[in-house]
């Protein structure tokens, strides 16, 4: 078929109807339409090839005047007699040999060029959100790139602190309100990028990929320093002097924490594997640093500490 078959339209059709049959068979034949059926994205090809040649002002009238094929290729300018036979300067005759060795046939020198592509980024924006993918001749039946896949989409996600400790599954809405369940990566940090192959924007060789910036929520009372987390316990007086067991707060929930007997302000106690996760799959611990809180206006305590003679110094080592 000629190029005008292709596309179903007469050879005296203008630009617009041109323009308009190839819009309705592109959307017919579109690969993205036909994943099972390989014939129709040969098909497409045909046509697209067909619009970039017919919509090209310049080689249209080459192509009408014999002087290019279908694929925007110079024709012989022999007939199929050869050298010599006579046939029309535009005949469809193969050259002989291939072709000259150097120089180039009348009207057609050395290092001819088929002129520019016709753009279809205007037509193909309308009909497939801007894909480029289409494929478009240049010169000697050159061809671009294959078909691209569509853009990457780009999300946020706010995890909860005790989540991203424990790695819990997140639950993310995408585009369309589409639902997936994100796995946390060990060694998760706020600002990491997860990537979800083809949950972007559709495109014509298939969809683009998610991209997920994370965003660890800061926490009322843990602090994160690099796998371990931090937390400032209050204790009464009374469990720091005589040691008590007490309930602590753990991004798993309550864990039961002994303080030793004269426990002071400032003291250090660790819960093993409390923390974050490290990407080579350890985890950190969590510190808790004991509080001693006083109540105000506690008479009892107030008489306690008139009568205490008290522990001596405990600023010596400060020299005061």
């Amino acid at each position: 078929m000629d190029l005008y078959q292709r596309l179903g339209v007469k050879r005296g059709a203008t630009e617009a109807e041109i323009k308009k049959a190839y819009r309705s068979l592109a959307k017919q034949l579109h690969p993205d339409r036909n994943t099972d059926n390989p014939k129709a994205a040969e098909r497409f090809s045909q046509i697209t090839n067909a619009y970039d040649l017919l919509s090209d002002k310049d080689k249209r009238a080459r192509y009408d005047r014999g002087e290019i094929d279908e694929d925007g290729n110079p024709k012989s300018p022999f007939g199929s007699g050869g050298f010599g036979g006579g046939g029309s300067p535009y005949g469809g005759g193969a050259r002989p040999g291939g072709g000259p060795a150097g120089g180039g046939f009348d009207g057609f020198p050395a290092g001819f060029e088929g002129g520019n592509s016709a753009d279809l980024s205007d037509l193909f924006e309308g009909l497939f959100g801007g894909a480029g993918g289409a494929r478009r001749s240049s010169g000697f039946g050159r061809r671009s790139a294959p078909p691209q896949k569509g853009a990457d989409v780009a999300y946020r996600l706010k995890v909860p602190f005790a989540d991203a400790a424990t790695l819990k599954q997140q639950r993310v809405t995408l585009g369309g309100g589409r639902t997936i369940d994100l796995k946390l990566p060990k060694g998760v940090e706020d600002g990491a990028k997860i990537r979800l192959a083809g949950q972007g924007q559709e495109g014509p060789a298939g969809r683009g990929d998610a991209i997920v910036t994370i965003e660890i929520a800061t926490h009322p009372f843990f602090v994160r320093e690099g796998t371990n987390i931090r937390l400032s316990l209050p204790v009464t007086l009374k469990e720091a002097v005589l040691g008590a067991k007490i309930k602590v707060p753990t991004p798993e929930g309550a864990v039961m924490l002994t303080v030793p007997k004269g426990s002071s302000s400032g003291k250090l106690l660790r819960l093993k594997g409390r923390g974050f996760t490290a990407k080579d799959g350890s985890r950190g611990d969590q510190l808790v640093m004991l509080s001693v809180d006083l109540p105000a206006g506690d008479v009892d305590l107030e008489r306690f500490a008139t009568d205490w003679s008290g522990a001596g110094n405990p600023r010596a080592a400060l020299g005061v």
